[in-house]
């Protein structure tokens, strides 16, 4: 072998030399990928973690960052037999419950993914829906409609009611932990006591699944994402009918996250994530998107700067939403224009060259100055219908 040359010695000096690059720092944290569909995901109350749940019943802790290649795994679980249908952490962040297919409970130890408590056999189906409502109680809803509220004080459930006569798909409660809401593939949502422990109302029966749903505006609306696209609005205490109604002009609205008060996330099987604001009701623009892959659920970080969405393609995506607390929507209308494209609202959003604001109101520049000093005098009297079916 011949003797390295003077030439190839200063190369090796100077390569030693160089010092190392400093590491990147993007918008939002990389994507993760996963081995399998991931149904669900929740953010950590007050740490840069986040857990997911896959169709294979395995969850996943990872700590995530917006400097390149500082994803990581903390620590993964198998004990469900089945899917994991919902994962959420307790308030302090110290306990992670799910659900799953397998018709049991499982309370885990957040840091160290041990196993604390199984409630094997909750339910007669699989269940489907979780809610936390304080550090005792919590939630469930299953595939046949039936709604349990469990006590860990007590190990047991003290409501056990079924008046959904499919699937139960999501569940929400008040900010007085009194009056708990479902929704179903029944079209129906329901109102139940939870302070009294009875069932109270279901409300009319709407077009398609009732899909997702959120208490927004105060707590004045109630709003509820729908397997035909629609997200219908109801007025507090007026449960039986909705108050209003429109299209984002998707294929269906499979799952809506509240950003603000008046802006939420609505999630489609097109694999776009829009945002829409409510009241004035309309799509103000694009998130981010999963290409032509449904997506399985969303969830908000803790301090509102990331919405993470997890999908068909077995990726978990973050997406920058620091925008949106700041967004105001002006309410009044303008001539559709065509081949309106929505608007992209993060860096890693896209144009997806759809006219999704076409049947909604929108604005105009010359009545722009008065319009925006009636909505200001009229922001009060939101609880009006806006009448954009």
């Amino acid at each position: 072998m011949a003797a390295p040359t003077e030439h190839e010695d200063s190369y090796e000096q100077e390569e030693t030399e160089e010092e190392p690059k400093a590491p990147k720092i993007k918008d939002t944290p990389e994507d993760i990928k996963l081995e399998a569909i991931v149904n669900t995901i929740a953010f950590h109350p007050n740490r840069d973690i986040l857990a997911a749940g896959d169709i294979d019943g395995d969850i996943y802790l990872f700590s995530y960052s917006c400097t390149e290649g500082e994803n990581k795994e903390l620590w993964s679980s198998g004990h469900h037999l089945k899917s994991c249908r919902k994962v959420l952490f307790s308030s302090d962040g110290q306990k992670l419950y799910s659900v799953s297919k397998d018709k049991a409970v499982h309370i885990m130890d957040a840091e160290a993914g041990k196993l604390l408590t199984r409630i094997p056999k909750a339910h007669d189906v699989p269940i489907n829906a979780l809610l936390l409502v304080d550090e005792n109680i919590f939630a469930t809803g299953d595939d046949e409609g039936t709604l349990k509220v469990w006590d860990m004080r007590k190990g047991t459930s003290f409501m056990d009611l079924k008046h959904h006569d499919d699937y139960i798909s999501d569940i929400t409660i008040d900010q007085d932990k009194r009056i708990l809401l479902t929704t179903s593939g029944d079209g129906t949502m329901g109102v139940f006591n939870i302070k009294r422990r009875r069932f109270e109302l279901l409300s009319e029966f709407q077009n398609g699944d009732l899909t997702s749903v959120c208490i927004m505006k105060r707590g004045r609306k109630v709003v509820c994402g729908s397997g035909e696209g629609s997200i219908y609005i109801f007025n507090w205490n007026g449960f039986g009918a909705t108050s209003d109604r429109f299209t984002i002009q998707a294929e269906s609205v499979d799952c809506i996250v509240p950003i603000t008060d008046n802006i939420l996330c609505a999630a489609s099987s097109d694999g776009v994530i829009r945002a829409v604001s409510v009241l004035p009701n309309r799509v103000v623009g694009s998130v981010g998107q999963h290409v032509k892959m449904s997506i399985e659920e969303m969830a908000k970080s803790r301090d509102t700067r990331f919405l993470a969405s997890c999908a068909h393609d077995e990726l978990i995506k973050f997406w920058d939403i620091s925008s949106l607390p700041h967004m105001k929507v002006n309410d009044y209308r303008r001539r559709k224009k065509k081949d309106r494209r929505l608007k992209a609202l993060s860096n890693k959003a896209f144009d997806t060259g759809q006219d999704f604001f076409s049947g909604l109101v929108d604005s105009t520049e010359e009545n722009s100055k008065k319009e925006e000093e009636e909505e200001e005098e009229e922001e009060e009297d939101d609880d009006s219908d806006s009448g954009s079916d």
